[in-house]
């Protein structure tokens, strides 16, 4: 059907940052709001930031000023620009899409997530 595979986590200094890449696949029709959720060890997952298909983006307030979603749709991918990192954004990070699918000759919505990628903030 559809799967997503995030990339781009990794381990980084405190002030540094990374880029994760979300890229969807399969029988898609069209992919709607797209974001990145997170969770840290022994906390609850959190929304860290949408994009709606025309560009309109949300973003939680503890990374506001510091983290840009983007997408390029032609590509079916979701980016997360991630600057000035603390401790704090540790975590695995997960992209989702609110995707309409072709499945048995019909269009279906659904939403998916990727596996995940790992983002460790520390010196």
């Amino acid at each position: 059907q559809v799967q997503l595979v995030e990339s781009g986590g990794g381990l980084v200094q405190p002030g540094g940052s990374l880029r994760l890449s979300c890229a969807a696949s399969g029988s898609i029709f069209r992919i709607n709001t797209m974001g990145w959720f997170r969770q840290a060890p022994g906390e609850e997952r959190e929304l860290v930031a949408t994009i709606t298909s025309g560009g309109s983006t949300n973003y939680t307030d503890s990374v506001k000023g510091r983290f840009t979603i983007s997408r390029d749709n032609a590509k079916n991918t979701v980016y997360l620009q991630m600057n000035s990192l603390i401790p704090e954004d540790t975590g695995a990070y997960y992209c989702n899409a609110a995707v309409i699918y072709w499945s048995g000759g019909q269009l279906r919505t659904g939403d998916f997530r990727g596996q995940g990628t790992q983002v460790t903030v520390s010196s």
